[in-house]
């Protein structure tokens, strides 16, 4: 098994009639999805979605994958490809498109769909292609054949890729549900065909490796969630992804069954549930779905409100309910039920508004109590089915973190793939398809790019240290008068601390120290004011760490008379 030096450089000039595969995010992490594709000087994109923060990255909205390697190739790419509707593989289209409006988008109904109001938002009028499974289109040199998936959503496509390179294929999210919703199952025997010309480079979903067996079918949620709506005396909050359909379809059933009318809250879950609603993929019986204006006219005993935060985000309108900042007010006897799975790296956050929800008196019903989630990502007894049915020559796991990239290589090499043959790269590493064989030959830029309000790409990693060190240690600031003659000072130090824990009374033994330090650079002819302001800052942290064990951000400013 290969995998990424960190000393590589620059990948050198694609040789001819060689495939090159470059993801610019989706490896080593939960979200960002997105890979390029060169031939003969051609760019094909497949996917290019967002990654939600974490803890340690406050302040920020959304992450997006890098555009750097690409940004003086735009005129070259031939099409983005979207192999479903989810945020992870879409979310970051419209930023990509706000640097060349006209790239084309191809993708199935729903997908485009959804996308297309996203990009209404941004003011941008893409040019789409609508696909569906068992066609085919020329993308420039690439020659797209695009194969149904069963997922968490509806209309989810893979596509394979055919170059004189030789055949690829990306199965973008996926499982196998036997027994689906919408009765579109994975067209293996597609898959079977494609075995048959033969896989030269098989990109595979990674997210659910390490889990064994098989997931169960979507429709066994069915009968807990019926079970929760029997048993709820007051009223039903549901969680779930914006996109959810088939989740949000067993919600209204339920709904329908037991007497309950159904209300949206947020704007992306109404946009998104009304597009499913529209082109058919949602069946909503009439007067089941009212405006949650109405709702104060209803007995709780007949109201079911479906809104998003089902991975803790702190702006959703489930965290907002939780921390009483919602015109949603939590009471005991209200139920919650959280019909998703923790996202890796969300799980803090989740149990922090399952705790703040259980503290106002509501039952909250989660995956760890209740059968209200299955996965839509294939686990480790049907990956292992899957590559005895693809029989890849080279395989390239993708979507997932470390640990299910390692996961998903070793269940490929136990069906028969070469361990030389077997890719485990990151985000950023390029990988060349030259003569049948798969090798790692450098690596680009690749890094966060972070989306903070209007602001793209101007936060760094730098900000965000100063941002968590003003969280968690808060600020200091000293502020000092001195002659710009002589260096001395006339007036200070005046010294205020925020958030630090630390009384400004306190600091009256650190005022005769800073005092000190001046004199003397004085005394030694320095009155530079950023000299003055670095001495400030060395001479203040270093008191404040013996004092307080603490670190503040220091920030000293020097004024010149």
């Amino acid at each position: 098994m290969s995998h990424p030096h960190p000393e590589l450089g620059p990948p050198p000039k694609l040789p001819k009639g060689g495939l090159r595969v470059t993801p610019l995010g989706g490896l080593g992490e939960i979200g960002r999805n997105m890979t390029v594709f060169e031939f003969d000087g051609r760019l094909l994109i497949v996917d290019c979605g967002v990654l939600f923060p974490e803890e340690e990255q406050p302040g920020i909205d959304l992450i997006l994958p890098d555009f750097s390697s690409i940004r003086d190739r735009l005129d070259d790419i031939d099409g983005i490809v979207l192999t479903h509707g989810h945020e992870d593989h879409i979310g970051a289209v419209p930023y990509l498109l706000r640097e060349k409006p006209d790239i084309p988008l191809i993708g199935s109904k729903l997908t485009l769909a959804l996308i297309e109001a996203k990009l209404q938002e941004h003011r941008i009028r893409p040019y789409t292609l609508e696909v569906k499974e068992g066609e085919s289109e020329n993308l420039g040199p690439f020659d797209c054949e695009f194969i149904a998936v069963n997922h968490s959503i509806p209309d989810a496509l893979a596509v394979a890729i055919r170059t004189p390179a030789g055949l690829v294929v990306a199965t973008g999210d996926f499982k196998m549900d036997q027994l689906p919703l919408d009765n579109r199952l994975t067209d293996l025997h597609a898959f079977a065909r494609l075995s048959e010309e033969g896989i030269d480079l098989l990109l595979s979903d990674s997210t659910n490796a390490e889990v064994p067996g098989f997931v169960p079918p979507e429709r066994d949620i069915s009968n807990a969630i019926r079970g929760v709506f029997a048993s709820a005396q007051k009223r039903i909050i549901v969680a779930s992804f914006a996109s959810h359909v088939h989740r949000i379809q067993q919600i209204l059933d339920a709904a329908h069954e037991y007497g309950r009318r159904v209300a949206f809250v947020g704007r992306s879950m109404v946009r998104n549930m009304g597009i499913a609603r529209d082109l058919g993929y949602l069946r909503v019986p009439a007067g089941l779905v009212v405006d949650v204006k109405t709702l104060d006219d209803l007995p709780d005993d007949e109201v079911v409100l479906v809104c998003t935060g089902s991975q803790g985000e702190p702006m959703a309108a489930l965290s907002r309910m939780a921390n009483r900042d919602h015109q949603i007010r939590i009471v005991p006897g209200d139920t919650v039920i959280l019909a998703s799975s923790l996202i890796p790296g969300n799980e803090n956050a989740v149990y922090r508004v399952i705790n703040g929800l259980t503290r106002w008196g509501a039952n909250v019903v989660h995956k760890g109590n209740a059968k209200v989630h299955v996965s839509g990502h294939a686990s480790a007894g049907e990956l292992l089915y899957f590559y005895n049915i693809c029989k890849p020559r080279n395989l390239m796991p993708v979507h997932g973190e470390w640990r299910h990239l390692r996961a998903n290589a070793e269940l490929g090499a136990m069906t028969g793939v070469p361990k030389d043959r077997i890719v485990i790269a990151e985000d950023g590493v390029v990988v060349d398809l030259i003569d049948g064989k798969a090798r790692i030959s450098g690596k680009v830029q690749a890094g966060y790019v972070y989306v903070d309000g209007l602001s793209v790409g101007d936060v760094t990693e730098a900000s965000l240290k100063d941002r968590r060190i003003l969280g968690d240690e808060g600020i200091v600031s000293v502020y000092v008068v001195v002659d710009s003659t002589t260096g001395k000072v006339v007036s200070g130090p005046n010294i205020q601390a925020r958030g630090s824990g630390i009384e400004d009374s306190a600091f009256g033994p650190v005022v005769a120290k800073i005092e000190e330090a001046i004199a003397r650079a004085a005394a030694d002819g320095v009155a530079e004011p950023h000299q003055i302001q670095q001495l400030i800052r060395r001479t203040m942290g270093k008191w404040v760490s013996d004092s307080y064990r603490r670190r503040p951000m220091i920030l000293p400013v020097v004024v010149e008379v």
